[in-house]
């Protein structure tokens, strides 16, 4: 779904995911430092005013589509739930120069961070594909972890998709309504690595 004008300012996007983390937290989805959001946007944006402090860094993949294209990331170590009271100290913005394969880092003076998380890899990839697959200009992506869910996984025969979505589906039949298509299943992964990446893309 393509995002029209007016769009969201800066700080509306921060409050968003500030609440978002809030809420993940809430409902004990994001234990520790765990879980990650990130947000995309294809139209003019100037971070200075939330960001003022720039360098460069090279992105995990090349994505020469999206040169121009403005991402908040999560910043590696911070919690979720810290994000609504100082949104700039734990975001972190990036700038996709032309070519794709670098971006331009802008951070807030108050970070408490030195990168933003590992995960982005994944981040920027999933947002990549499905700007390629629906043509959006705004776009999320939220790491959680929820317990139960994720205990399930462990257990063989939910690592079946079909067998999975089924059970859940009687459990909880209205969360057909927020997931239609279902939950999907990979394999574990290491984090943050290649085949974590490629995966999260594909199952996406």
């Amino acid at each position: 779904m393509m995002l029209n004008p007016p769009y969201p300012e800066l700080d509306d996007l921060l409050h968003m995911m500030g609440e978002a983390g809030r809420h993940l937290a809430d409902i004990e989805t994001s234990e520790g430092a765990a879980g990650n959001i990130s947000v995309y946007m294809r139209w003019p944006v100037e971070p200075r005013t939330h960001f003022p402090i720039a360098g460069e860094i090279d992105l995990p993949q090349p994505v020469p589509e999206l040169a121009g294209a403005t991402f908040l990331v999560r910043r590696s170590g911070r919690r979720l739930r810290e994000i609504i009271d100082d949104p700039t100290a734990n975001i972190a913005c990036v700038v996709v120069n032309e070519g794709g394969q670098t971006g331009k880092l802008y951070i807030s003076v108050h970070r408490r961070f030195e990168h933003v998380t590992s995960e982005f890899n994944s981040h920027l990839a999933v947002h990549y594909d499905q700007m390629h697959t629906t043509g959006t200009n705004f776009h999320a992506v939220i790491h959680a972890q929820p317990v139960h869910l994720t205990y399930l996984s462990h257990i063989p025969r939910y690592q079946d998709e079909q067998y999975f979505n089924t059970h859940l589906l009687r459990w909880q039949p209205e969360t057909i309504i927020n997931l239609p298509e279902g939950i999907g299943f990979i394999l574990f992964r290491i984090p943050s690595s290649p085949e974590l990446m490629a995966s999260n893309v594909e199952c996406l």
